[in-house]
């Protein structure tokens, strides 16, 4: 895609007066890394606070046609609409809550992992917060309005900043500027106002740091961007650091860990699965899902730690040490808080348990790796 064909955001100029480094993302400019690096902004990430530009995911509205006035019968009608394609409790939702789900197809494989919410106020039961990846956001909204059909309307908020502040500052920058955040728990999310708009804030992040994500109107995103680059924690950070962090707290990417031919029992994300829909047996994909509950599946999602040589990138193969190919890795890279090149990847189950000693191809010579439990970094959640 030519450059002038892509897409910007909100906060486009301003990413170029930090010196950012502009390439094309999911049809968007977006900042790869500013002058300091990928590997300090990491490193700062983890120390201090930083502030992405996620405005190219895909945040939405999904609306009740018609309310009839119970917030708990509207709520648990328009949660009913989204079950049909997702494997998660919405009905169960909290007011105030989000929760991490997959789009599953038919076959119980992952089109998408994405994040609902259930707005806090009365008055607003019957709507659900709703945030999809940026490569399969057409997709998505397509899928999830016609699992609304008629009674629900999908409004695209495509228009706004996204922002995430991520690591173990964010919370002391953002109280500092909205008292009221200090109350929010891992997975809350309410609304602030800011100079005459109304912020939706999140604690959440897929950094694996305590952090928030905000949800901002395009006219107020570059000064409130501003305000967050004025204090001295918080630094701009890019796409290339938002990578290494998320695979070194053992969060899958869509499109590489994740894709339609892979499950939710086999990408180690079985959590995602209600129980209660599997009780009802209405989990889409629910038949093979149910299989590999029960038995082992074909693969699983592992982590390995590399104990020799260079990186092992997405492709390469993962050998039992004797030249038979077991696996693939997914992602991989080096993680600057271990000093270390770590992966992930899918291996028979046999060889998936932790200590396993396993080999990875790169550049055409075996490495010896060994496979981990996930995260390599511990979460930091503020549970």
């Amino acid at each position: 895609m030519s450059r002038d064909a892509l897409k910007s955001t909100p906060l486009t100029l301003a990413h170029r007066a930090l010196g950012g480094r502009m390439v094309a993302f999911a049809g968007y400019e977006m900042p790869l890394q500013y002058p300091r690096g990928i590997l300090k902004e990491h490193l700062w990430t983890r120390e201090h606070a930083g502030a992405f530009d996620v405005s190219h995911m895909g945040p939405a509205f999904l609306d009740l046609v018609v309310r009839k006035g119970d917030p708990s019968e509207d709520h648990h009608a328009i949660a009913t609409l989204v079950e049909r394609v997702v494997c998660g409790d919405i009905a169960g939702l909290k007011p105030g809550r989000l929760r991490y789900t997959l789009l599953l197809n038919d076959h119980g494989g992952i089109l998408d992992d994405l994040m609902v919410g259930r707005p806090a106020r009365v008055e607003d039961q019957g709507r659900l917060f709703i945030v999809v990846n940026a490569g399969t956001k057409q997709a998505d909204f397509a899928l999830l309005s016609a699992a609304a059909g008629e009674r629900a309307t999908l409004s695209r908020l495509d228009d706004r900043a996204l922002i995430a502040l991520q690591g173990p500052a964010a919370a002391d920058v953002l109280v500092g500027l909205f008292p009221e955040l200090g109350a929010l728990r891992f997975m809350d999310f309410t609304d602030v106002p800011f100079e005459g708009d109304s912020l939706l804030v999140a604690r959440s992040g897929y950094t694996g740091e305590d952090g928030f994500e905000l949800l901002v109107p395009a006219a107020s995103a570059v000064r409130f961007w501003e305000r967050l680059m004025a204090d001295p924690r918080v630094a701009p950070i890019g796409l290339g650091a938002r990578d290494s962090l998320r695979l070194e707290a053992g969060l899958p990417l869509y499109g590489h860990d994740l894709d339609e031919t892979v499950s939710p029992v086999e990408a180690n994300l079985a959590f995602a699965v209600s129980k209660r829909r599997r009780r009802a047996g209405d989990v889409p994909g629910g038949a093979r899902i149910e299989r590999e509950f029960g038995a082992s599946p074909s693969r699983l999602r592992v982590g390995l730690r590399i104990l020799e040589g260079a990186p092992a990138r997405e492709g390469a193969q993962i050998t039992d040490g004797r030249g038979s190919v077991v696996g693939v890795v997914t992602s991989g890279g080096f993680a600057p808080s271990l000093g270390a090149p770590v992966a992930m990847g899918f291996v028979a189950p046999s060889w998936a348990a932790a200590g396993t000693t396993l080999e990875v191809v790169v550049r055409g010579k075996s490495q010896r790796a060994e496979v981990v439990a996930l995260p390599f970094v511990p979460h930091r959640y503020h549970r």
